[in-house]
């Protein structure tokens, strides 16, 4: 009896041996999320504004020659794609608050809180 038990064993890791490869099992790479929602970069306006967007902090600048900052501040992003702007402008001396939403990788429309709309363009 021992022997046939010996032998069916012998048989069973036999046959896993055979499911086993001796090359390593290739798993699938993940690619990175495309960044879709970034707003990092440089934008203008139709007046002829630069804005640039960078790790959270944002400045407006004429685009004259003379590269008055008109305008600085922070933004962020919400999960809905919507980018709230905290602004301050240094020609009104306010604060206010223009939310932002990224049409394609090119287009910012945005809204101020008094209603006010405008389009930024990217640059680059």
């Amino acid at each position: 009896m021992k022997i046939r038990t010996g032998l069916v064993l012998v048989g069973a890791a036999a046959a896993l041996a055979a499911c086993v490869s001796s090359e390593p099992r290739r798993l699938p790479v993940a690619a990175a999320p495309a960044a879709t929602n970034s707003v990092e970069g440089a934008w203008a306006d139709a007046n002829g504004l630069t804005s640039t967007f960078t790790s959270g902090q944002f400045v407006t600048r004429t685009n004259d020659g003379t590269n008055t900052q008109m305008a600085s501040g922070t933004y962020t992003t919400s999960p809905d794609g919507i980018i709230q702007i905290n602004l301050y402008s240094n020609i009104k001396r306010t604060s206010s608050l223009v939310n932002c939403a990224l049409i394609g990788s090119s287009q910012l429309n945005c809204t101020t809180a008094t209603g006010s709309q405008f389009t930024l363009s990217r640059r680059g």
